[in-house]
């Protein structure tokens, strides 16, 4: 039997699974190919015409006959790989036990395959665990101290654990599967193994981290929270000698998942001399709307559905001299805050999986290039760094954020009141502020031009009273890693770095992609533990 997959069955809102899949197998059968087990691989929704959306399916068969090459690109198909992993063994036996810094998505799955497959990993996370990590949080937005190593940023799960829970990627990366996967044998909705744009939400995804962490530890691993990954020795005899503050560990494979805000670990890297290079990244803001204007936007008169998802929308523009583009949007969600150093202000966008709340959100970002603040590691990070303390200044320098209305950044004017839309950030914890004075000028203006061609797109998003709240600056790592074909740290052949923080990802699910190469690239080096 060979798998393959039909695409663009098209269907309005309400059609049942049975309908669909029989219009999938008239379809087959016009074409004369015999499927059977026809089930649901993918569901998108396509709301070009807002007189008639539609959800389009993409149908996983299988079928006795391999079929022609002219049969699959007349009929639009594809072959279907079942996304098993392939492990392969090494035979050398490791001096010490691979050791993971970072439980964000890349570190989370690659000590899960790691303990899943007897090489028993420590796993160092400088936060705490899921209970330690909604205290802090809750603390901080109740007006207590920040926790700069507990935080939405640092602990089990790393910053998509207090994120919408997107799961969407680009990279086309096989493993991507196998993480969609086994997030859902670990509880997450089913759903999320069919829809084209997954999502776990903020609420149901902690759940799922500490059943991942439960695991890893009954397997033979061992996890470390509020433990901060110092440094490390030179290598000597196939061991590596780290240091963190509890203490000394030895390890012959360490895995730097560290996230894009561990700025200490990357001042040691860069003390080190290690390969490290400055590259472009992103800033901006986060914008507000009603979460039924974005649907009728969107959807016309079929918003309001229960057939159809909250809207949601990704937007870009190109303005000669830069892109803008739109950034994980949160509908039915809300703005919350980055934070994890003193004197510094940064936002994010997070929402629970019933997506259920008035507004919705998303970071309207531009593009910044490595010239625009001197091309290296350090100016980057200094960069992003300048920008968070402007807007905690215009906050007021209580972690409130600054906020004005879409007419008063494009006007570039202090905001003196706010519209319709209400804040949603830290209970509303704002100050009125001109956002549009946070950035150099070259940002400002292109992220303006960028809303006014949003608004020709979609209607309403460039309405007067729509809410900005300032800053966005973590969008992703301002630097790279860089690594070689073994995934090893260029002069290194121990050091894996890997994820959104040395690079190579992008959000949960290429992170953790990420992470699943690493474990497998350590598994094919070394044999499992005795």
């Amino acid at each position: 039997m060979t798998n393959y997959i039909l695409g663009g069955v098209s269907v309005p809102p309400g059609t049942e699974k049975d309908e669909v899949l029989a219009a999938a197998a008239k379809k087959l059968r016009r074409a004369g190919i015999a499927a059977e087990k026809l089930s649901i691989f993918r569901r998108s929704v396509d709301a070009r015409k807002k007189t008639d959306v539609r959800l389009v399916y993409s149908i996983l068969f299988e079928t006795k006959n391999t079929l022609k090459k002219e049969t699959i690109e007349k009929n639009a198909l594809r072959p279907h790989a079942d996304g098993e992993l392939v492990i392969r063994r090494g035979t050398a036996r490791a001096a010490a036990r691979p050791v993971v810094v970072g439980m964000g998505p890349c570190g989370m799955f690659a000590a899960l395959l790691l303990a899943e497959n007897g090489y028993r990993p420590l796993l160092l996370e400088r936060g705490g665990d899921i209970p330690d990590r909604v205290r802090a949080v809750d603390s901080f937005y109740t007006g207590g101290a920040l926790d700069p190593d507990c935080s939405i940023q640092f602990g089990a799960g790393g910053a998509g654990t207090f994120s919408d829970g997107k799961l969407v990627t680009r990279i086309g990366d096989p493993h991507c599967a196998y993480v969609l996967s086994r997030f859902a044998a670990f509880g997450a909705p089913a759903e999320i193994l069919t829809n084209a744009k997954p999502h776990i939400g903020t609420d149901l995804l902690r759940g799922i981290v500490s059943d991942i962490a439960d695991e890893i530890v009954r397997l033979g691993g061992e996890i470390l929270y509020r433990t901060t990954f110092l440094g490390y020795d030179e290598q000597k005899g196939g061991v590596r000698r780290i240091h963190t503050t509890r203490g000394d560990f030895e390890t012959s494979a360490l895995v730097l998942a560290v996230g894009h805000s561990a700025r200490d670990t990357y001042k040691m890297l860069l003390d080190r001399g290690c390969a490290v290079e400055a590259k472009d990244f992103s800033v901006g803001l986060r914008i507000e709307h009603k979460k039924d204007d974005i649907d009728r936007a969107l959807y016309g008169d079929f918003a309001g559905s229960p057939d159809l998802p909250y809207a949601e929308y990704n937007l870009s523009a190109n303005t000669k001299t830069r892109g803008v583009y739109t950034f994980c949007m949160c509908p039915g969600g809300e703005v919350v805050c980055g934070a994890s150093e003193p004197g510094g202000l940064c936002v994010n966008g997070m929402s629970r999986y019933a997506r259920n709340g008035e507004n919705s959100n998303s970071a309207v970002c531009v593009s910044v290039f490595k010239n625009d603040y001197g091309a290296t590691p350090d100016r980057a990070i200094a960069f992003q760094r300048s920008l968070e303390a402007a807007a905690f200044r215009a906050g007021g320098g209580t972690y409130a954020a600054p906020v004005c209305t879409v007419r008063d950044f494009l006007e570039k004017r202090r905001a003196t009141a706010l519209g319709g839309v209400r804040p949603t950030y830290m209970n509303g914890r704002v100050e009125l502020a001109d956002l549009s004075a946070l950035f150099p000028a070259s940002l400002g203006d292109t992220l303006a031009l960028g809303i006014t061609a949003f608004g020709k797109k979609l209607p309403g998003f460039d309405r007067p009273d729509a809410l900005l709240t300032g800053l966005e600056t973590r969008t992703s790592a301002p630097l790279r890693i860089l690594r070689g074909e073994s995934l090893t740290m260029r002069g290194t052949d121990d050091i894996y770095p890997g994820g959104e923080g040395a690079g190579y990802a992008g959000g949960i699910t290429s992170a953790a992609a990420d992470g699943v190469k690493i474990a497998l690239a350590i598994m094919e080096k070394f044999a499992p533990a005795e």
